[in-house]
Formats: C-alpha cells, sequence, structure tokens
C-alpha cells in the first residue's frame, strides 16, 4: 500500500494546490494529514477546506491546538520574547476569525495520532504536539521518541526540514517537512511518500511569487513574517 503523508501546509493555498497536482502522480492509495494546517499563510480558510475536502484523515499539529487552547504549553518560553510572543497572538486571533466556529471545530476533532498499513502519524511525537527532534538527531533520540508507536514506519512533520531515517532496529523515521514553509533551505513543497516499510520525500515546485503576492495584500498580522521565512526558506524573526 502507498501512503502519502502531507504536513504543515500553513495556510499556503499555492503550495498545497501544487501538491493537489504531483499526488496524481504519485497515485497513493491513501492520505494521511501531518498537521498545523491554517496559521501563517495567507488562505488559512481556504487551505483548510481545500483539504477537508480531500476527506482524509490527519492529526492535530501544534499550531492547530494554539489555535483552539492558546499558547498554554509554550507561554512561559514564549512570553520572555516580546515581538515574537505579539506577533503570534495577534496572527491567531486573526486567524481564528477566518477559520469561524465550525472550521474550528473540526479542528478541534483531530487526534494526536492516526495508522494505516504498519504507518503511524504524530505531528511531533507521541503525546506531544510542541516538541520534536530533528530528522539528523541521534539514533537513541530518534529510537525513543518514536519506537514507542510499535509501528514500522513513524512520520512526524512540525520541524519543516524533510527526511528519512532507518535505525539499526528497523524503524523508518520519516520527516515528511513542510507543504506550505519548507526550512531546508529548499523552496519547493515537501511530503512524504510510504511505501512496503520504505519512504521517500518528493519536492514540488510551485509559484512562490504567487504566494508572496497573496501574501501582501492578505492583512494578516503576521503576513510579512511568513513572506520572510519563504523567502529565507528557513526559520526568522519577525
Amino acid at each position: 500500500m502507498r501512503i502519502a503523508v502531507i504536513s504543515d501546509i500553513h495556510g499556503n493555498l499555492t503550495a498545497l494546490e501544487a501538491v493537489l497536482e504531483d499526488l496524481r502522480s504519485a497515485a497513493p492509495d491513501a492520505v494521511l494529514l501531518g498537521g498545523d494546517l491554517a496559521d501563517g499563510g495567507a488562505r488559512p480558510a481556504e487551505a483548510l477546506d481545500r483539504v477537508r475536502a480531500q476527506g482524509w484523515r490527519g492529526v492535530l499539529g501544534n499550531v492547530d491546538e494554539m489555535l483552539l487552547r492558546g499558547l498554554a504549553v509554550q507561554a512561559d518560553a514564549l512570553r520572555a520574547q516580546t515581538t515574537l510572543w505579539d506577533a503570534i497572538q495577534a496572527n491567531a486571533a486573526a486567524t481564528r476569525a477566518a477559520l469561524g466556529e465550525e472550521r474550528l471545530a473540526w479542528l478541534a476533532g483531530l487526534p494526536g495520532e492516526v495508522r494505516e498499513e504498519g504507518c503511524a502519524v504524530v505531528h511531533a511525537r507521541p503525546g506531544d504536539c510542541w516538541r520534536a527532534p530533528g530528522i539528523d538527531a541521534d539514533e537513541a533520540e530518534l529510537a525513543e521518541a518514536y519506537g514507542s508507536l510499535g509501528a514500522a514506519v513513524a512520520v512526524y512533520g512540525h520541524t519543516h526540514v524533510p527526511g528519512v531515517r532507518r535505525l539499526a532496529d528497523g524503524l523508518v523515521v520519516v520527516n515528511a517537512g513542510s507543504v506550505g514553509l519548507p526550512f531546508d533551505g529548499d523552496a519547493r513543497a515537501s511530503y512524504a511518500v510510504v511505501e512496503n516499510g520504505a519512504a521517500t520525500i518528493r519536492r514540488v515546485e510551485y509559484d512562490v511569487e504567487r504566494e508572496l503576492r497573496e501574501l501582501a495584500r492578505c492583512g494578516l498580522p503576521c503576513a510579512a513574517w511568513t513572506a520572510k521565512m519563504i523567502r529565507a526558506r528557513g526559520p526568522a524573526m519577525p
């Protein structure tokens, strides 16, 4: 069975549409969502609606949780960084308003984990959608984080840096990367394809300049920050 995992769309409808087109070539039997679907990009409601229309199963990401329950988990660490705290709070409020109650209720129904044919998907790590090791972490850390899933293949997102690792015990750990906001120096959208206990990362060109134009006119508080990260192809401060 061929399973595609797409994660960290972050409201980037332009990139999502390119990935949807690429899925025609990848021809998966199932598609699973790795979380962080709406907040950050120019068109959060439209991106979420596009995903929901596919009928895919998926998990709750940390940014999805932030939209629902605020930043309680990370509050102490972030309040000290006033500019970052204020930017995140302002954009979350605007994104909540754009999504509306019905879409937020749909997000609230997402679980922390989904499985399909030996493949387990979480956003960051089991039981915690806020903290994850990098895909280049040492083997012991990856085994500790994902071995408890008891799956042949463990897929996560969150760090926006894709990759595949096969551990000594046979566990395959995959970071699907990010559809809408890659942080690995490559502007292309990324997602993972899992088949027969192996995994690959697919990269998809999309019209980055179009998305930057969408951000320039969307009016969301963090639009310029998101545009800065898209241009940098990595994380940046607002």
